[in-house]
């Protein structure tokens, strides 16, 4: 079991409202990382990113690294 302390509600992005299937969900944790589960299947488990990891990883999204 992972002591990953969730501290806030998990949200999804607004964009994916309206039919779209394909969505996960984010929520703080206590030591400032994000908790990631998949939408469709919130039972399924959960993966932690330390804060440094989430940071790179948006950094990451916001120049474009991952577009396909």
């Amino acid at each position: 079991m992972n002591s990953k302390k969730i501290v806030t509600e998990f949200k999804k992005s607004s964009a994916s409202q309206g039919g779209q299937q394909e969505c996960v969900e984010v929520a703080h944790t206590a030591d400032g990382g994000r908790a990631v589960r998949d939408s469709k299947d919130p039972g399924a488990g959960l993966q932690f990113y330390g804060p440094g990891h989430w940071a790179a990883f948006i950094d990451g999204v916001k120049a474009g690294v991952f577009e396909g």
